[in-house]
């Protein structure tokens, strides 16, 4: 197994090394620019360093999952750059395509997610199918070799940036919600597909409406067998529950051997935490922190993310929230400005307990696949969608 000091000797090569007054934009927030990202991906991708537990043809280096903890904990010693647009194609689709995908698929797709040549976007929620997923509307009918897609998506983030888009739709109506649905992968620049930014509190607009109108795509893209959308789906959102609960690709890193994160270093810098009340404040979040990672690494020791992700998103939820509160409260009435160091991940803390999974589906997962928990009733799991979405059932 490769040693901390022969990850760190290897990537000193290639990138540098993180300062400790560097900072860095927080899931996108605040920032459009993809080149620092897309340069980083490939100048890692020989190596295998993003992905590494991706195979080796694939941009990966076979790596156990040992020895990627020990590569991630490296890595936050060097100036890697926020990849939120490029996190759904490496944390997500990639992943899933992995486990799904065709030979062929994999040999198209994958690399060129792992060098940052293509980004991904991932095409769940629509308008009345958020948090019941599988309730979703979009259509996709059979047409000899393809499949022809008409329907909505929305907040659908990276599809203003994506090359590719991983859709779930409705292949079959008369089926029970869950049954009815397949994975597709389309062309983003193809014909019938309409992509409408839309800009959130922050100025941000990374999330987008997609509207699709006899939008094509061929069979061979079709991610898993006809019907079996929702298992598919199932593992895209394990590992973005999963991500979530981690610093990969954004956050705050440190150098070797360093303890305290930036964000408490600034504020100690400017003499918040002299106040007894905003240094307690400053040590919940950061043991949350602490949890959260922790936990997160207890997940990635499988090579399948489980419900503990759940738990670790919630944590990072928190902390991040409860940290722009505090960096905003520690400004006094400066605060209520907007040209202050902070202010964008403060407009972006309500978006965490929604983007993802909301809190309330995170906390549902853990209480019944952790705690064991009864599970809330479902009346329409055995109905036809066709006869559910109308509210004939009985």
């Amino acid at each position: 197994m490769i040693t901390e000091d022969e990850v760190r000797n290897a990537l000193a090569q290639i990138l540098q090394p993180r300062r400790a007054d560097e900072r860095m934009t927080t899931m996108g927030a605040g920032s459009d620019d993809l080149e620092p990202a897309r340069r980083y991906l490939a100048s890692t991708v020989e190596g295998g360093w993003a992905v590494p537990s991706w195979p080796r043809p694939f941009g990966g280096r076979d790596a156990e999952p040992a020895e990627v903890q020990t590569i991630n904990r490296v890595l936050r010693e060097f100036a890697v750059p926020d990849l939120y647009a490029y996190m759904i194609g490496l944390g997500m689709c990639g992943p899933a395509l992995l486990a799904h995908g065709t030979e062929e698929q994999q040999r198209i797709w994958l690399r060129p997610i792992a060098s940052g040549a293509e980004i991904w976007c991932q095409m769940f929620s629509e308008p009345e199918a958020g948090s019941d997923l599988a309730n979703l509307a979009l259509r996709a009918e059979r047409d000899g070799d393809e499949w022809i897609l008409d329907g909505q998506k929305v907040w659908t983030s990276r599809a203003v940036w994506a090359k590719w888009g991983l859709l779930l739709a409705r292949t079959d109506p008369e089926v029970p919600k869950h049954a009815g649905l397949t994975m597709f992968a389309i062309d983003m620049f193809a014909p019938g597909v309409e992509v409408r930014p839309l800009v959130q509190m922050n100025g941000d607009g990374h999330f987008s409406e997609v509207f699709l109108t006899g939008a094509r795509t061929p069979d061979a893209w079709r991610i898993g067998d006809v019907g079996a959308g929702w298992k598919v789906a199932m593992t895209v959102l394990a590992h973005e529950r999963a991500s979530a609960g981690t610093n990969r690709g954004g956050g705050d890193g440190g150098g070797k051997g360093a303890r305290t994160p930036g964000w408490i270093r600034d504020l100690a810098g400017r003499g918040v935490l002299t106040e007894a009340a905003a240094r307690q404040r400053a040590m919940k979040l950061h043991a949350r922190d602490a949890a959260a990672g922790w936990q997160a690494e207890r997940a990635s020791a499988a090579r399948q993310p489980g419900p503990a992700g759940s738990g670790a998103k919630i944590h990072k939820t928190v902390s991040f929230q409860g940290r722009t509160q505090l960096v905003k409260d520690s400004y006094g009435a400066e605060g209520m400005l907007a040209d202050h160091d902070g202010h964008v991940e403060f407009m972006t803390g309500p978006s965490m307990s929604i983007r993802g999974g909301t809190d309330e589906i995170q906390r549902n997962i853990l209480g019944e696949r952790v705690l064991g928990l009864p599970s809330e009733p479902r009346v329409d799991r055995d109905v036809p969608w066709s006869t559910a979405r109308k509210g004939e059932f009985r």
